[in-house]
Formats: C-alpha cells, structure tokens, sequence
C-alpha cells in the first residue's frame, strides 16, 4: 500500500503532517564505516525523532543548494531519540553529505514506500537475513526491530558479505550486539583473503550454498543484483518458495509518491507498491530489473 501523504504530528497530537514538506533536522553524531561510507544520526530541531516510520520504509534527504535523494532509514522505529542513514559516497550530493560536520543542518521528509511485514507475514518466523555491502543499511532497520521485539520471532541468522573486512558496514554492531543476542547466528564472510581477517572468505551466494538452511524460515534479501541472482538461484535450490523470500528496491525510489514517473518497472511504481516486494512479485514483473 502507498504511504499516505499525511500523518499526525508526533509534537502536536491533532495536527496533520504533510510528509511532502521537508523538516529540518540536526545532525547529531557521524559514524565512519568503512572508506567510502558513513552513518548519520539526525535529531529533530527540538530533540528526538523527524517523524515516525517502519523498517524498511525510505525518507528524502536533502541539502539546499546542492541536491536531494532518497535513502532507507537504517534506524529502527523502536529508537525513539532519532533517525540514522548509512550514505556510501558516490556522488555530488553524497561527497557534500560525507563533508558535512556534527551539528550542521540537513533537510529530510517521509517516511516513502510500504514496509516489510514485521507485524504480518514475518511475526512469530525464523528469519534468514541476506545482505552484501550497503545493503545491509535497510536490513538493519528490520534486525533491531526483531531484536527489540524479540519474544515475537523465531530463531534469527544474518548473513552479511563485502569485499573486504574493511567494508563491513555496522561491524561494530554486529559483533558487539547481534551476535551476542540468544538465537541469533551471524555469519560474516569476505570475497577474499585479508591479514587479520580469520573468518569466512568467499562470496556470499557460495557461503548461503555452504550454510544449507532448512526452508523453515523466512528470507530477506538486499544487495547488488548479481548477488540478489545468485543467492535466489542458491535459495530456489535448497526448496525456498518465492513467497518465502523479501526484498527491497529501494534503489529504483525518485520522488516518494510516484509522480514523476521514473520508478516505474511495468504497471508497478516502487514509490507507490514498493519498495518491499516478496520474489513472487518480484518474478511478475519485466525483465527490465
């Protein structure tokens, strides 16, 4: 379903916000990640949350004078002090927002797209989360989730793969928190041999093969297309259903509401039904994705 244009305002209960007016929002702290990337906390200007929103669920984000695109919001909804973007430098307006300092000013708007169905098709699941590279910022808005409500799923495995250990995105978290929560198996791996790196090397649709997960589970699954390719194959072969398996195309996002025309793929606009699909949506769609 499209996400209405307007929601309530959380500072002024009654209020209805027009989630197409850009607010204005601080930046609080800056993570490095890796080289090329760097997870931004913003706070509204009077503290806390820009506005509400659910795992996998995009914003707007903004700098006058220099440019705007969307991004997933990385941070889950269960965070109520404030929202994070994990932003990979590759362009003009990502160089500025990776120059930018704490306390500087951004503008953002949304929450944009549906969400993934924490409270429908995934509660009470084991879930099997798959990501390579940047792609686990919007997973990583559906872990904590699960995390922070974890009496409401089953057992949880995350597989996360990148080039080298220097491009995990998240490690930190990943190893300090994730991996110490009961239930929840993290397995990491690199694309290839790296001093000091003791773990798993080898790509991550090998690693998933190598792993062989029983199919009582749910998939969500976020990376580059060769990746999303071979790991579908890889779950299709160990007797995964299309409708067992999530995805987002985040990535296709332009405007938010479907406007402007360019997310479309077919009769779908992943402004307006996405970006989460499930891959038997996925498989309806042109060959286009």
């Amino acid at each position: 379903m499209m996400q209405e244009p307007m929601h309530e305002c959380k500072h002024n209960p009654g209020f209805m916000r027009d989630t197409l007016v850009p607010q204005v929002g601080i930046i609080t702290d800056i993570r490095t990640e890796t080289p090329d990337v760097k997870t931004f906390r913003v706070e509204a200007l009077g503290g806390g949350k820009l506005f509400e929103h659910l795992p996998g669920q995009c914003a707007m984000v903004c700098v006058p004078g220099v440019g705007e695109a969307m991004f997933s919001i990385t941070s889950s909804p269960t965070n109520k002090e404030y929202q994070e973007f994990s932003i990979k430098r590759c362009g003009v307006l990502t160089e500025h927002l990776h120059s930018m300092q704490v306390g500087d000013e951004i503008m953002v708007r949304g929450p944009y797209g549906n969400n993934f169905p924490v409270e429908g098709e995934l509660k009470g699941k084991n879930l099997l989360f798959i990501a390579g590279g940047i792609a686990l910022a919007p997973l990583r808005s559906v872990i904590n989730y699960c995390l922070d409500n974890r009496e409401n799923y089953g057992d949880i495995d995350i597989l996360y793969g990148s080039r080298s250990a220097d491009d995990l995105v998240q490690r930190k978290e990943i190893e300090e928190v994730w991996s110490k929560v009961p239930g929840v198996n993290v397995h990491l791996t690199i694309d290839r041999e790296q001093e000091g790196w003791d773990g798993h090397v080898g790509f991550v649709p090998s690693y998933l093969k190598e792993l062989a997960f029983d199919t009582n589970r749910t998939a969500i699954l976020c990376g580059p297309p060769i990746m999303i390719k071979f790991c579908l194959q890889g779950l299709k072969e160990m007797g995964f259903a299309m409708e067992q398996v999530y995805t987002t195309l985040e990535l296709r996002m332009k405007c938010g509401v479907g406007k402007c025309g360019r997310c479309n793929i077919g009769t779908k606009y992943v402004c307006k039904d996405g970006p989460v699909f499930r891959f038997d949506q996925v498989d309806e769609l042109p060959n286009e994705y």
